[in-house]
């Protein structure tokens, strides 16, 4: 008799979906990116009421979909990844612009709000397929 053939876990095929502890991290740093975000934005001297009223705006890229799955989940990842708004943030602290430095806080507060929330960057095939795992 031979032994069961044992599946090497580094080996797996996958869908592409963080699982596990790790996907548990990546939710605990999106929590600290929104924390953080929410303290940097206390030091630009923008009223409070700004959050609730730009904080979605990245949504609005979500009209990428009407274009098909493939356009919308390049639309929507160009607008839910770091890079943008990090180089608004160092545009706006770099012209001394504490409006636009504001923005780019709370763009990446939205970006950890949708992490946390278990919102992740979007595979062509489904919007429901992100690399936090499927929504729904």
């Amino acid at each position: 008799m031979t032994a069961p053939l044992r599946t090497d876990p580094a080996r797996r095929v996958t869908d592409g979906t963080v699982t596990g502890t790790p996907r548990r991290w990546l939710r605990l740093e999106a929590v600290t990116l929104v924390a953080g975000a929410l303290i940097a934005y206390s030091t630009t001297n923008q009223p409070w009421w700004l959050i609730p009223l730009i904080l979605l705006v990245p949504d609005v890229i979500m009209v990428g979909y009407l274009g098909g799955t493939r356009l919308g989940a390049i639309t929507y990842n160009l607008a839910h990844s770091t890079p943008l708004p990090a180089a608004v943030i160092a545009l706006g602290w770099w012209q001394h612009e504490p409006l636009i430095l504001a923005f780019g806080l709370v763009w990446l507060a939205h970006i950890g709000m949708d992490r946390a929330l278990g919102y992740g960057l979007k595979y062509s095939d489904h919007f429901q397929h992100t690399h936090l795992g499927r929504l729904g």
